[in-house]
């Protein structure tokens, strides 16, 4: 009865944010100018919001759509039929045939083959037995899974979906949650790709900045990056310390018990296909080796590297949907060689799994195709253009600009679902406030702090923004990976992705006066960790308040 009387109560009260904000949006702009607007927001507003009341994902991106479809039809005097191109040509059907997104498909659909393929040869469970052996408890489980996380640092599709597949076995055998284990991929995804020079990251943020050196300027952000360092500081101190908190522990309490799927996922947990009983660890590590492999030289390629381009600048240049789905496609070919020399499968089980393969990643296209529509209607609405002016209104203040831009790119990224759009909308701005101090960098080679602040700050706040967001890919890939119910991923994550953005403001707000890389980071660190140890006396006194009730 109290829940249902909640979710009455958020229902309520998101009805009144929505209606609230629609009033604001006809006094700042009439509908019939809502392109640049505030009105570019409601959609991704009414979508998330939906999606964390409703645990419903799928109806509430449609909705989102749909929004996004009508204010943009009665602001260009589209009509009925206005609707019905922007939601289903320019949205869905747009989406569907650009070659970066369908690259993106074919490389989800051939890894989700190739997991079911190292499952029904046993190496999923030969490995899991092994990892039992070798890792002695939950926190070496999760640190295993950290530390995987960090190592495949080229790509967060990648990374997502790869740990995911080595780490289910072992984090299923100590009981921790698929909410905790979707949790630990996405926290070390874009968090380490963001400060990894050789990624398809670096290469994005390196190409947004004219007059300088784009990788160097990129290395110069490193160190006051703070939401990834210090996501990455949380994270190893949840691995070897046993608390949680918000919604996280009540799974996690579960888990603890044998159930490690939310109540949203357990029917589709028993759909999963069998698992061999007759496989090596070699059948599980064999091929992720190949696949890791095979996926690096697709990028490289695509870079350049075989016409004479360096290593870091064929990742620079590389096509990262093109390049991960033609190494994917390689990889896959060479496994089922493999397994056939192994004879571990046969060549019709081989077949069976591609369609297992497929259906397995279904719900990951669906949420994927609707995502990238909703992107679609904030750009048509131009949310960009409209955030962007509201920054460079803001930035008279120069001391205060760093925690400013991570705010606004926090906001701009949660309401979008895309980091790289995010800093590529900010970045630009900051380079026309410092275009004076750029100039004489470029002659120099010495880029003022100040910038390499404001730039990294547009970049944690742009990771933090899609960390949390429903709408991100590289979210809907992290709860892909971990098998978990997206929705419960979300909202289990969120409250630790706040502690840490709570922490980057006041490192921000130093850093905007003290300009030094090692006293902030410092600060910044000592300032998370005192965070974490009180929230860690916070939740072993309630536990003993909770024993000693009963």
């Amino acid at each position: 009865m109290a829940k249902e009387k909640k979710k009455y109560t958020d229902k309520i009260c998101f009805a009144l944010i929505v209606l609230i904000f629609f009033v604001v949006c006809m006094i700042q702009a009439p509908i019939s100018g809502a392109v640049g607007s505030l009105w570019s927001l409601l959609p991704p507003i009414v979508a998330i919001g939906l999606a964390l009341i409703t645990k419903e994902v799928y109806s509430s991106l449609f909705i989102g759509v749909i929004t996004g479809g009508v204010i943009y039809s009665i602001a260009t005097d589209g009509g009925f039929e206005g609707v019905l191109n922007v939601i289903i040509k320019d949205g869905l059907t747009g989406n569907l045939s650009d070659p970066y997104n369908v690259g993106i498909l074919i490389f989800l659909v051939v890894l989700g083959i190739i997991v079911v393929l190292m499952n029904k040869a046993g190496g999923s469970r030969a490995y899991g037995e092994w990892a039992v052996k070798h890792i002695k408890s939950r926190g070496g489980a999760c640190f295993s899974t950290f530390l995987l996380g960090v190592l495949i640092f080229v790509d967060d599709y990648f990374n997502c979906l790869t740990v995911g597949s080595v780490m289910r076995p072992v984090t299923d055998k100590y009981k921790i949650s698929r909410a905790k284990l979707a949790y630990f991929i996405d926290a070390t995804a874009a968090p380490v790709c963001i400060i990894a020079p050789i990624s398809s990251w670096a290469a994005a943020v390196s190409g947004t900045v004219d007059g300088v050196n784009g990788i160097k300027l990129f290395i110069s952000t490193i160190p006051y990056n703070l939401y990834a360092l210090l996501t990455l500081v949380m994270v190893t101190f949840l691995c070897f310390n046993d608390i949680d908190y918000g919604p996280m522990k009540a799974i996690e309490a579960r888990a603890k018990e044998g159930d490690l799927f939310d109540p949203m996922l357990r029917v589709n947990a028993e759909d999963v296909p069998s698992i061999g009983l007759h496989g090596s660890v070699l059948d599980l590590i064999l091929p992720v080796i190949i696949l890791i492999v095979c996926c690096i030289t697709g990028m490289i390629y695509t870079g350049g590297i075989f016409s004479g381009e360096t290593f870091v600048n064929a990742f620079a240049n590389c096509d990262a949907a093109y390049g991960l789905s033609m190494g994917s496609i390689f990889a896959l070919i060479l496994i089922i060689i493999y397994f056939l020399i192994r004879r571990t499968l046969t060549f019709h089980q081989m077949m069976e799994s591609v369609v297992d393969g497929f259906k397995q990643m279904v719900p990951a296209i669906m949420i994927l195709t609707f995502a990238w529509t909703l992107k679609t209607m904030t750009n048509l609405l131009e949310a960009g253009a409209f955030v962007s002016g509201l920054v460079a209104n803001a930035m008279t203040i120069k001391m205060l600009l760093p925690v400013i831009l991570f705010a606004v790119a926090i906001g701009l990224s949660f309401a979008t679902g895309t980091s790289w759009g995010t800093f590529g909308i900010l970045i630009p701005i900051v380079t026309n406030v410092f275009a004076a101090e750029l100039s004489t960098a470029s002659e120099t080679g010495n880029i003022p702090a100040i910038v390499v602040i404001c730039i990294s700050a547009c970049l944690a706040g742009a990771v933090c923004g899609d960390h949390c967001s429903p709408i991100s890919d590289t979210t809907i890939m992290a709860s892909t990976g971990a098998q978990c119910d997206h929705v419960t991923h979300v909202s289990t994550q969120l409250p630790y992705a706040f502690t840490v953005a709570g922490v980057c403001a006041v490192g921000y707000i130093i850093a905007g006066f003290v300009q030094n890389a090692v006293a902030v980071l410092g600060i910044s660190v000592a300032a998370m960790l005192a965070v974490l140890f009180a929230v860690k006396y916070m939740s072993g006194k309630k536990t003993q308040n909770s024993t000693a009730e009963k």
